[in-house]
């Protein structure tokens, strides 16, 4: 084989099978990367000297084609179900064997990177990708080895495999369909084929991480934002979409630890990426200034498209997705910490954006309530989020990260659990979203409201006020904080209807303890007591 690049004798892809290949180019840089990727007509440059590229048919991940081996190591211990699909071993390695000789006809680009910013808690990987801009996005994406560690000839923990123009044939492969993206712990690799979306490989070593550290190292993985303060206080943010996670995490004032993926040990919380992906539509140098000026020359730019007659991106544009997204690595962010790693947290926030106007806009959770709402991981969705969705609709995600949980939700809620009474951390939860009433009726809360909620946990200012108890749910809300109208942190009495937002709580509730019901026989008794009190109907 013709190769070029890092690396060395004692590291090659002997050891997965390929011994032919076209052409196999090692551990290239970014420049070197977009050179190959736009000569190979994968994209286009911005005038920000960005890489523009398409993921092709799928825009986003596929779930219902996502994999994980069901073997002896894992049959007893994943969390089988609509997330964790089994795949049968013999179909595996049939389809890695197909995989492998497609590769012998392919120009390969091999990354050697790894994940965790913790030494003790590294994963190594190593990448083969048949696209250029697949590599770079693993460039950055992942954490970076110095030319120094790679003359050391890392060994990898995990390997993944990327061929976006390989398919499937699901009457012989087991698959669903042509595209696929399959886990297995036993041989450690990821395949993933017909999908050209990038970020199946960042959450396919996401899904790796969240089974090892929980299963073997003792460690809670987390779907979460953190940051850290001059003082060394460490904060976690937890959210899904439209909950403020990105925005709320991105304070000035405090380094950012991680956007998205992040362990927590005994002594600290750790990045597992070395980079951010985040999305892009509608994107504003005044809304988000810290990610547009991230977007230059190294960063890329997912099924976006230009200003006609430009090269300049147009986040507008929502022609191909409204999932269009950047991937740059961390260090493209003026306010990020390198290395990414801080001590135990403080504070941790849960958000949420209830549409429903019933959660207060700050409020603090006991152990049993944190263990509760985290393994709900609830928000709602508004009017125009999604086709079809003409009111507020409640959206429930295990760890705010369902999709990505090898393990049981309770195994996560209770080594959070655990954590917050050895290590003495607040948990509150902030609704971002309606206050005066429901959507269409209320409003939005403010995020200057918001950001000043949170800056008093933070600052600590909120320890020294009353709290009283919300009678549906039980979390405690404090009857003031500083730059706050004490008015609004009841929801209650924001409601012009009293009797309304009781019977809006009540349904709100019952909604809690419905979707919990799926995990209710997992869930050990100081779980259970977190859940809000229904009211019975006569």
């Amino acid at each position: 084989m013709k190769e070029f690049g890092n690396n060395s004798a004692e590291r090659d892809l002997k050891a997965l099978g390929i011994e032919q290949a076209r052409e196999v180019l090692w551990n290239l840089s970014p420049a070197q990367l977009v050179e190959e990727a736009l000569c190979n007509g994968e994209g286009y440059l911005t005038d920000t000297g960005a890489l523009m590229c398409d993921t092709g048919k799928f825009t986003g991940r596929s779930p219902k084609d996502r994999f994980v081996v069901r073997d002896d190591q894992t049959k007893d211990s994943v969390w089988w179900g609509d997330f964790n699909i089994a795949f049968e071993p013999s179909k595996f390695d049939a389809l890695y064997q197909k995989m492998i000789s497609h590769l012998s006809t392919c120009k390969l680009y091999v990354r050697d990177a790894y994940a965790g910013a913790h030494p003790e808690y590294r994963l190594n990987l190593r990448i083969v990708n048949t696209q250029a801009w697949h590599n770079l996005f693993c460039h950055n994406m992942f954490l970076r080895y110095t030319e120094e560690e790679l003359e050391q000839n890392p060994v990898a923990d995990f390997t993944i495999i990327c061929a976006p123009e390989f398919e499937a044939d699901p009457a012989v492969d087991g698959t669903r369909q042509a595209n696929f993206a399959i886990i297995n712990f036993s041989r450690k690799m990821i395949l993933i084929g017909g999908t050209g979306y990038a970020g199946e490989m960042k959450k396919g070593i996401f899904s790796v991480l969240n089974y090892i550290l929980p299963h073997q190292k003792n460690t809670l993985s987390m779907h979460c934002s953190a940051n850290v303060g001059k003082d060394g206080d460490t904060a976690i943010f937890f959210g899904l979409s439209g909950t403020g996670k990105t925005t709320l995490s991105a304070d000035p004032n405090r380094g950012l630890i991680g956007d998205d993926e992040h362990g927590w040990t005994k002594d600290s919380v750790f990045n597992f990426e070395g980079g951010c992906y985040a999305k892009v539509i509608d994107l504003t140098q005044e809304k988000e200034p810290q990610i547009w000026a991230a977007i230059k020359f190294g960063a890329i730019v997912e099924n976006t498209r230009f200003k006609e007659g430009t090269r300049t991106i147009d986040y507008t544009n929502k022609s191909v997705t409204e999932n269009t997204r950047t991937a740059y690595p961390i260090h493209h962010i003026d306010i990020a910490i390198e290395p990414s790693r801080a001590d135990i947290p403080k504070n941790i926030f849960f958000l949420t954006a209830d549409a429903f106007g019933v959660l207060p806009p700050i409020s603090r959770l006991n152990k049993s309530q944190a263990m509760y709402h985290f393994i709900s991981g609830y928000t709602a969705k508004v009017a125009g989020t999604e086709v079809g969705i003409t009111e507020p609709q409640t959206t429930f995600s295990a760890c705010f990260g369902a999709a990505f949980l090898p393990l049981h939700p309770t195994v996560y809620a209770e080594m959070l659990g655990k954590k917050m009474t050895e290590q003495n951390v607040n948990v509150w939860l902030v609704n971002t979203g309606w206050t005066g009433g429901s959507y269409g009726t209320g409003s939005r809360m403010k995020l200057e409201y918001t950001r000043a909620m949170i800056t008093a946990a933070l600052n600590g200012e909120l320890e020294t006020v009353a709290f009283i108890k919300h009678p549906v749910f039980g979390m405690e809300m404090p009857e003031s904080c500083p730059n706050i109208p004490a008015q609004i942190l009841n929801p209650r009495n924001t409601w012009a209807d009293k009797e309304a937002y009781d019977n809006k709580a009540n349904d709100l509730a019952k909604s809690f303890v419905k979707n919990f019901n799926k995990y209710a026989d997992y869930a050990n008794e100081e779980i259970l007591a977190g859940a809000p009190e229904v009211a019975v109907e006569v």
